[in-house]
Order: C-alpha cells, then sequence, then structure tokens
C-alpha cells in the first residue's frame, strides 16, 4: 500500500488539508497526517513533523502557505519521499529554488486531482 504524509492537514473539513487526507484515504493510501497542532485528524495520529512518521515516504504533499512550505522543505528532503506535491498556493519562486538545492522535484499540481478525487465532492 502506498503511502502519503500531508503537510498542513487540517481538522476542518472544508480545508483542502482535510481534503487530502480523506482522498488519500479513499484511494487506498496509508496517510500520516502533518501538524504541529493537533493530535488527530480524521480519526489518524497526527505527527509534528515529517521527520517524526517512522516509515520511508512514497509521497509528501503539502497544504501550507509558500512562506511556511519554505520552512519544511529541509525536514521534506531528509525524509527523501518519492514524489513531493506542491499544490496551489504553497509554491513561490523561492520554495522553488529551495526545493531544487536539496535535491527535491517538486509536482506543482492539485495531489487530491492528482490521485484521481474531486476536491468539490469531499
Amino acid at each position: 500500500m502506498p503511502n502519503v504524509a500531508v503537510v498542513g492537514a487540517s481538522l476542518d473539513r472544508a480545508k483542502f488539508g482535510n481534503k487530502a487526507v480523506r482522498a488519500y484515504l479513499k484511494q487506498g493510501y496509508e496517510v500520516f497526517p502533518v501538524n504541529p497542532r493537533e493530535s488527530r485528524i480524521e480519526g489518524l495520529q497526527v505527527y509534528r513533523s515529517v521527520l517524526d512518521i517512522p516509515v520511508p515516504l512514497d509521497r509528501v504533499t503539502v497544504y501550507l502557505p509558500a512562506p511556511k512550505t519554505a520552512r519544511v522543505l529541509e525536514d521534506i528532503a531528509k525524509k527523501a519521499p518519492k514524489e513531493l506535491f506542491l499544490n496551489p498556493g504553497t509554491e513561490s519562486e523561492e520554495v522553488i529554488k529551495r526545493a531544487g538545492e536539496l535535491g527535491l522535484k517538486p509536482i506543482l499540481a492539485c495531489s487530491i486531482v492528482a490521485v484521481g478525487e474531486s476536491p468539490g465532492a469531499l
């Protein structure tokens, strides 16, 4: 079963950080929500950082504003995921440049759509 870390996971079901958790669960992924202020989201244990996730990651998908995304890129690079999705609103020239410097090859797209779900239907 593939896995995914959702960085910026949210308790708020209207937010994309929550919709992503549900979309990936629906598609059969093992989901690791990441949010330093929550303990459970959609019934799942929440991790404070991607570095706290105890397994290698297939995919990391980010739902944070660009300045916060820039601050978590080093941790993401340390986990060396197979894929990194920077969803709309997370990317900036600085973020994309820094991701490249860290050896990451970000995919600039909505990961909910990429996994075959419609955000509006979640």
